[in-house]
């Protein structure tokens, strides 16, 4: 359970992230806001209170490993790393953009923090089942976090790597599904339904939690540490979140979806400056 302090912490830094993706967008105009937005405090939470890193030796060998399956979601990921000092914070201004270290899509060989390439979705979840099978290999001392979204559910290797963890005995692998009901193309119960995603799991031999509230740091850190007390099979965790949280001009009811949209300064001035009312009710 979360002291009043770290709550307060963690729920600063989710802010921070997010007020800091949407200067990332703001530089080049337009972005992932949905679903950057809806991750920010699962960043938060993994960078500032679970995970074992080091901004010093990001590739030090024992580190928890994390792969944002969901790669067009780096953005948030990029401004969690920026804000714990694996680079400048000025770096954050050049996504995208050429000879950048943060393209819109995460890559191991440019940005430091970033443990696999993904952005095929699906991808990225057969990779960090690799990454654990190679740090259980070696007797590493570590758990591999995968981040995956709720549309990446109907790609088929994704169902692959279900049954691939708990027959490999990967338990030491946690993967989060960030469920804020969107894809690319509007509602994902409308473009291809997912039925119950914790059940589905379990019948695979994984132990899975849904989260009634995905954006709750409180929350998110009591099914890490549940999962965590199951020292025999690999986890699920299920975030119900809310696509684009934190700019309001993403819930606009004539845009046809906050998926990749427009970012003007009009746009990022007014999220940022509801971001920073949150955090001075925190203070």
């Amino acid at each position: 359970m979360l002291s009043a302090q770290e709550r307060k912490e963690l729920k600063l830094f989710a802010a921070d992230i997010r007020i800091q993706c949407m200067e990332e967008f703001r530089s080049i105009g337009a972005g992932h806001v949905g679903g950057s937005m809806s991750m920010a405090d699962l960043m938060a939470c993994l960078y500032g209170r679970i995970m074992k890193v080091d901004s010093r030796h990001p590739r030090m060998e024992d580190r928890d490993r994390i792969v944002v399956s969901k790669g067009h979601a780096g953005p948030a990921m990029y401004a969690a790393l920026a804000l714990k000092g694996f680079f400048p914070m000025d770096e954050l201004k050049t996504l995208n953009r050429i000879g950048t270290r943060l393209p819109s899509h995460t890559d191991r060989n440019k940005t430091p923090g970033v443990d696999m390439t993904t952005g095929s979705l699906g991808q990225g979840f057969s990779s960090g089942l690799g990454i654990a099978l190679g740090c259980k290999l070696k007797s590493l001392d570590n758990y591999t976090y995968i981040v995956l979204g709720d549309g990446e559910l109907a790609e088929g290797q994704v169902w692959e790597c279900a049954m691939f963890a708990p027959a490999n005995h990967l338990d030491r692998v946690i993967v989060f599904v960030d469920k804020n009901g969107y894809q690319l193309d509007g509602a994902t119960d409308e473009i291809l339904p997912l039925g119950d995603v914790c059940e589905k799991f379990e019948s695979f031999g994984w132990h899975a939690i849904d989260v009634a509230d995905g954006n709750s740091v409180d929350e998110i850190c009591s099914a890490v540490e549940a999962a965590k007390a199951d020292t025999e099979r690999p986890k699920l965790i299920v975030l119900n979140t809310v696509k684009g949280l934190g700019c309001p001009a993403a819930f606009d009811p004539e845009l046809p979806t906050n998926h990749n949209m427009e970012v003007s300064d009009r746009i990022a001035d007014e999220a940022i400056a509801a971001l920073q009312l949150e955090k001075e009710a925190l203070l």
